[in-house]
């Protein structure tokens, strides 16, 4: 049986971990059976972007937990700070694909998380998609960063909005077409809508800008197996009228000339030295 974890959503929390206590306006959306998350660690850091460096620091070490609150702390001081919100996201995804594999559900509880078809959002979700309105409001006064459009395809890549995702790549590659990373996401993302033949470009470029660029070589394969199998379908099946259409024609033409070759009069009888013409007679549609 599943255990099941609850996740603590109100106006504020106070929190006590470490000998001192903090409230946070924005509390602690997970907490692990066994391990609170604890926020009250990062009080005493009080730059955005500090914050955000010691949670990158905890996700590599896989100290996801402590990960989730430096980054929700980072967005606690700044929350217009887009990356802090796409980390936070990547933070919760990995806790909550941990979660599924030890067989504990996760269950986002605040009653405004729902989605437009009811579905219950889950916390990594919402940092997507809090990423992405702080991305959107970023380049719309940045519009020469190509970093920023870069990671606003990233996100939009995670919440499953390809088509959006397309186009925030081909804006950072605009802005700097020799980043090969930039071009390999546009041809995964092509790959990903069977936009086969688009995704050869940038992945070719991808490789020519870096030779050592494996995931790049791998999806060229892919999308050039993908391109054939497109251009295999359409030609077999638009060429296939064609024959039917001349075998049509010569059948006819070959019973024309069958029948004209030697015409049987309605009247007329077969004679002992001629055998009888059994074969089915053309009928005019002819007034």
């Amino acid at each position: 049986m599943k255990k099941i974890l609850t996740l603590i959503a109100f106006a504020s929390l106070a929190l006590t971990g470490c000998g001192g206590s903090q409230t946070v306006e924005n509390p602690v959306e997970l907490v692990n059976a066994n391990v609170s998350i604890d926020e009250s660690q990062f009080a005493g850091i009080t730059d955005a972007n500090a914050a955000l460096a010691e949670g990158d620091r905890l996700l590599d070490e896989n100290q996801t937990q402590s990960a989730i609150s430096a980054f929700r702390r980072a967005i606690e001081i700044n929350p217009d700070l887009a990356e802090a919100h796409f980390k936070l996201g990547i933070a919760y995804d990995l806790f909550e694909m941990q979660m599924e594999r030890e067989g504990i559900a996760v269950e986002p509880v605040s009653s405004n998380t729902n989605s437009k078809d009811g579905r219950i959002k889950s916390n990594s979700e919402k940092s997507f998609e809090r990423a992405v309105e702080a991305y959107k409001k970023w380049v719309a006064a940045n519009p020469k960063d190509d970093v920023a459009y870069f990671n606003l395809g990233r996100t939009y890549a995670k919440l499953t909005q390809d088509e959006e995702a397309e186009e925030s790549f081909e804006e950072a590659i605009k802005l700097k077409p020799d980043e090969t990373e930039y071009q390999t996401e546009l041809g995964a993302i092509l790959i990903k809508l069977a936009k086969y033949r688009e995704a050869i470009e940038p992945l070719k470029k991808a490789i020519e800008l870096d030779p050592a660029n494996v995931r790049a070589e791998a999806m060229l394969e892919d999308a050039e197996a993908g391109r054939k199998r497109v251009d295999y379908v359409s030609p077999k099946n638009t060429n296939q009228a064609a024959p039917n259409k001349s075998s049509n024609s010569n059948v006819n033409s070959d019973s024309n000339s069958n029948t004209t070759a030697k015409p049987l009069a309605s009247n007329s009888k077969p004679t002992k030295d001629e055998p009888k013409d059994t074969r089915p007679r053309m009928i005019s549609n002819k007034p």
